[in-house]
C-alpha cells in the first residue's frame, strides 16, 4: 500500500502496528503474510527513523562453534538471574533461523563477510563469535530493506506523521453498554494526524505496540529523540501489566563531547578497545575478572566508580592499537562521529561516559507478544518477554525485536476473522485549543531529564527515589491539567507520555529494594533475587 504522510486514516483494519523498528516491521510483514490488513504508523516523518536505524553493533546469528544451550547459558548469566529462561531459549533457537530466514534471504540484508562466510564479532559477556554486522551501522543496514519491503506489500499501509495518542479499551471509551461489563480488550487507538492536527479513532482486531524505548527521559543517553516511553505510557493507562521497570541499562561507552553523548559501539570493545582511566591505565579487571568484556552493567558501574574516584569527567576508549586503516575500515559511522566531536578514533583514545541505552523492563508479554489485556500485543524494546532479565545481553535487542515480532505478527493475523467493523461504537475524540507554550514544554523536559539522571540513574538510593517521586508526581499533576486544555500536538503528548513513563520507573526503583543487573541500589548492595521467573505464561 506504500507509505505517506497526510493520506486520510482507515476507520477500521485487522492490524494496527505503533512503530516501525526492526519490531513493528516484523509483525506487519509477518501479519500481512498471514492475510490480514495492517495499518503501520510511526510519528516521525520517516518510517526508517527508529531506534533500529540507530543500532551500531549487531545481531545474534550462530558461531561456527555455537549452540543453541551455549547462547542461552550467555544470555542468563548476563541477566543476573531474572532471566524468563523458556523466552531466552526461544530467542535462542528460533533467533538464527530467522535471521537467515527474514534478514539473509528475504530482506537482503548485506552483513560483513570474511571470505566465503559471515564475519563474526564477539561482544561483550557471549563466549563465542556470533554477532553479524554491518561495519558499524548494522541498524541501518536492516532498517533501509526492511522498510522498503513493508511499504511494498499489498497488505500494509505505512502513515508517518501520525502519532498514537491513546489506546482504545472497553473500559474507557466503548460507548455500548454490553460491552462494559466483559473481559476489559483493546479495540484500537486515538491517533493525531500532524498534517491536520485532528485525532480520530482507528479500530482494530489487534494491536501491536512497538514504540522502542525510554531513554530520552534521561539527560544522557545514546537514544534518538522519539525514544520518550510512549508505548509505556499508553499501556499503562490502557491496564496492562508492566514488569521490570526498574532494570534500565546504562551503556558504558557514550562520546562525551559538548553537543552531546553519541554511542560508541560494543563491538569496539569486542575488537580489542581498551578503557583507560585519567592515568591512561587500564582498569577493568579491578572490577571483574573479564575485563572490557564484562557485562554492560559491571563496565558501566566500574567506570562511574573510577570517576568517582578521580573525580574526573570521564575515562578514555582507545581500540588506535588497531592500527588506523583497520580502524577507519571497519567503523567508519564511529570514525565520522568523533571526527565531527574534533577527536579522532583512529589515531588514539576518545573521552567517554556511561549513557542511557536500554529499558529490559516493559509490557509483561507471552511466547506471541501478547500483553495482559486483550487485543493488545506488545514487541521490542517496549516489550518485557524476560529474555533480558536485569541486564541486557549484548546484540540481543534487534533480534528479539526480529523474533517476537513475527511471532506476534502472525498470531495478531490468527486471533479471528477480517472485518473490524462490528463491536462497541467508541467515543470521539474532545478536541480543545488552548495554545501550549513551547518554552513550558522544554522546561518540563528539563526537570524530567535531570531528576531521571540524578535520582534513578547509575547508582540510586531511597533518598534519591523519594525525591524524585515527589517532582515527577507534581510535574505530572500539572502537566496533566494543561494536557487536558491544550491545542493537541505531538510534543505534547510526548511530554505527558514522558512524564508517566518517568514516574513508572521511579516508583518501580523505589520498590525494588535489592541491587540486582543494571539496577543498582548502593544503600542496597547484594540483596538475594526476590523470586525467579520460570514460566512463559499466555497473557492473550
Amino acid at each position: 500500500m506504500g507509505s505517506s504522510p497526510g493520506a486520510g486514516l482507515p476507520s477500521h483494519v485487522d492490524v494496527l502496528v505503533i512503530g516501525s523498528g526492526i519490531a513493528g516491521c516484523s509483525a506487519a510483514l509477518a501479519a500481512a503474510d498471514a492475510g490480514a490488513e495492517v495499518l503501520v504508523l510511526t510519528k516521525e516523518a520517516t518510517a526508517e527513523e527508529s531506534n533500529t536505524w540507530y543500532a551500531q553493533g549487531g545481531i545474534i546469528f550462530r558461531g561456527l562453534e555455537d549452540s543453541p544451550e551455549r547462547l542461552l547459558a550467555d544470555i542468563v548469566a548476563a541477566g543476573a538471574g531474572l532471566v524468563l529462561e523458556p523466552a531466552a531459549r526461544l530467542l535462542a533457537e528460533e533467533g538464527p533461523r530467522l535471521v537467515q530466514q527474514v534478514l539473509i534471504d528475504r530482506i537482503g540484508v548485506p552483513f560483513d563477510r570474511e571470505g566465503r562466510d559471515y564475519h563474526r564479532v564477539q561482544e561483550a559477556a557471549h563466549s563465542a563469535p556470533r554477532i553479524l554486522h554491518r561495519k558499524d551501522h548494522t541498524g541501518r543496514a536492516i532498517e533501509e530493506p526492511m522498510t522498503r519491503v513493508m511499504a511494498e506489500h499489498p497488505r500494509i499501509r505505512v502513515l508517518t506523521r501520525h502519532t498514537a495518542v491513546e489506546l482504545i479499551t472497553t473500559d474507557h471509551h466503548a460507548l455500548v453498554p454490553e460491552f462494559l461489563h466483559g473481559e476489559p480488550r483493546c479495540l484500537g487507538a486515538y491517533v493525531l494526524s500532524e498534517a491536520t492536527g485532528q485525532v480520530e479513532p482507528v479500530r482494530a482486531r489487534e494491536v501491536i505496540l512497538a514504540t522502542g524505548g525510554l531513554g530520552r527521559l534521561y539527560l544522557h543517553t545514546t537514544n534518538p529523540a522519539g525514544a520518550r516511553g510512549d508505548g509505556l505510557a499508553m499501556a499503562d493507562r490502557a491496564g496492562a501489566r508492566l514488569v521490570n521497570l526498574p532494570y534500565v541499562q546504562f551503556h558504558p561507552t557514550a562520546l562525551y563531547h559538548a553537543s552531546g553523548r553519541f554511542l560508541l559501539s560494543e563491538a569496539l570493545r569486542g575488537e580489542g578497545a581498551y578503557l583507560l582511566g585519567p592515568d591512561m591505565q587500564p582498569f577493568m579487571t579491578r572490577f571483574h575478572p573479564d575485563g572490557t568484556l564484562a557485562p554492560r552493567d559491571v563496565v558501566a558501574r566500574g567506570i562511574h566508580q573510577v570517576m568517582l574516584e578521580t573525580g574526573s569527567p570521564h575515562v578514555w576508549l582507545d581500540i588506535s592499537h588497531r592500527g588506523e586503516t583497520w580502524v577507519r575500515e571497519h567503523f567508519p559511522d564511529l570514525c565520522a562521529i568523533s571526527a565531527r566531536a574534533g577527536l579522532d578514533l583512529a589515531r588514539g583514545p576518545v573521552p567517554v561516559v556511561p549513557a542511557a541505552h536500554y529499558s529490559c523492563g516493559g509490557v509483561a508479554v507471552d511466547a506471541d507478544g501478547a500483553s495482559s489485556l486483550r487485543g493488545l500485543r506488545a514487541v521490542g524494546e517496549v516489550s518485557c518477554t524476560g529474555v533480558h532479565g536485569a541486564n541486557r545481553l549484548a546484540s540481543t535487542s534487534l533480534l528479539e525485536g526480529l523474533v517476537w515480532g513475527t511471532r506476534a505478527g502472525r498470531a495478531a493475523a490468527a486471533s479471528g476473522p477480517s472485518g473490524t467493523s462490528d463491536g462497541p461504537t467508541v467515543a470521539p475524540w474532545r478536541h480543545e485549543h488552548e495554545p501550549v507554550d513551547p518554552a513550558l514544554v522544554a522546561q518540563d523536559w528539563n526537570t524530567i531529564q535531570h531528576t531521571m539522571w540524578n535520582y534513578v540513574g547509575l547508582v540510586r538510593n531511597e533518598r534519591r527515589l523519594v525525591r524524585a517521586g515527589r517532582i515527577l508526581a507534581a510535574l505530572d499533576e500539572e502537566v496533566s491539567a494543561f494536557y487536558a486544555r491544550g491545542t493537541m500536538s505531538d510534543a505534547l503528548v510526548g511530554l505527558r507520555n514522558g512524564v508517566r513513563a518517568a514516574r513508572l520507573v521511579a516508583r518501580a526503583a523505589l520498590k525494588a529494594r535489592w541491587s540486582l543487573g543494571c539496577h543498582y541500589r548502593e544503600d542496597a548492595p547484594g540483596m538475594p533475587l526476590p523470586g525467579r521467573l520460570r514460566e512463559l505464561r499466555p497473557m492473550g
